[in-house]
């Protein structure tokens, strides 16, 4: 009996078999590849979410210490050696603005929410106002390189765009705090992507979506700085927002006690699901500790 053939039989795969297996192969492959490049996008929006988010934070909290220390040092403030002008080392006021608006012999209005006559050189411009406030004060107190006194500085926080900027520029005594920040001192970037008076985010449709319903309130832009005053002519009187058109003798940046901040930052890219700005809502509140002059 013949058994050579048989022997000799090799098993194998068909050509049928093998284009079966490289399919799954490649569907699995792509599959495989598909959700990576998802979490990957995924990782990079939450990233970009947590990154605004410390950004956003730190400029919150010098914000907040900035204010806490709105009119320091005060005119009842001695300093010896210091030499020059003795109004360069000390605070006017707490709040500065324009020297067109009368600053600092005239205080001006308050005007949160629109309004108001403390206005700055640039048309539409408020210091203080929703988006632009200069605060006066002396920020190194301790600072050994200029004992045994400090210049004050005026120190600027104004929103251009979506960016928040922030500038520091001596005090010199008779100039206008306003243009004080033109040119080279100009106000220079410290938070980006500031949304609170963004009209690119279309504030009324995300108003309406389900994910912010409470981020902007009537679908009208959330202003960055909103002031409490004190009431010396009534002083029974608890302290009260500041705002136009309620003017007052109280109203006044002089009278200001404590400035309520909030920040709305967005991440540089949108969510990768629904496609929606993905949005980190802040607050924070400086309270001036130093008293009226």
């Amino acid at each position: 009996m013949n058994r050579r053939g048989s022997k000799n039989q090799q098993l194998g795969f068909t050509l049928v078999e093998l284009l079966v297996a490289l399919g799954i192969f490649l569907l699995i492959t792509g599959a495989a590849f598909t959700l990576l490049s998802s979490s990957q996008q995924r990782y990079q929006t939450e990233s970009q979410v947590l990154s605004s988010f410390q950004e956003a934070r730190l400029g919150l909290d010098q914000m907040v210490r900035d204010i806490n220390d709105a009119g320091y040092p005060p005119p009842s403030y001695l300093a010896s050696g210091n030499g020059g002008n003795l109004s360069n080392y000390l605070a006017s006021v707490p709040f500065a603005w324009s020297a067109g608006a009368g600053y600092f012999v005239n205080p001006c209005q308050i005007g949160t929410g629109g309004g108001g006559t403390c206005t700055t050189a640039t048309a539409g411009d408020f210091a203080p106002g929703d988006f632009d406030i200069i605060i006066e004060t002396e920020p190194n107190p301790l600072d050994p390189s200029c004992a045994p006194a400090c210049q004050v500085q005026w120190i600027r926080y104004q929103l251009v765009g979506t960016t928040l900027m922030r500038g520091m520029v001596p005090k010199v005594a008779g100039n206008d705090p306003d243009t004080a920040f033109a040119g080279a001192n100009a106000p220079g970037p410290f938070v980006q992507n500031v949304v609170n008076n963004s009209p690119n985010l279309k504030i009324g449709q995300l108003k309406l979506s389900a994910a912010y319903p409470t981020v902007f309130p009537g679908g009208a832009p959330v202003p960055i700085f909103q002031y409490v005053c004190e009431t010396p002519s009534v002083p029974q009187n608890p302290p009260q927002l500041c705002s136009a058109p309620a003017t007052g003798p109280d109203n006044s940046p002089a009278n200001i006690r404590d400035v309520a901040i909030t920040l709305i930052v967005a991440a540089p890219m949108p969510d990768t699901t629904s496609g929606r700005p993905r949005l980190v809502q802040l607050e924070g509140r400086g309270r001036r500790i130093n008293p009226n002059q």
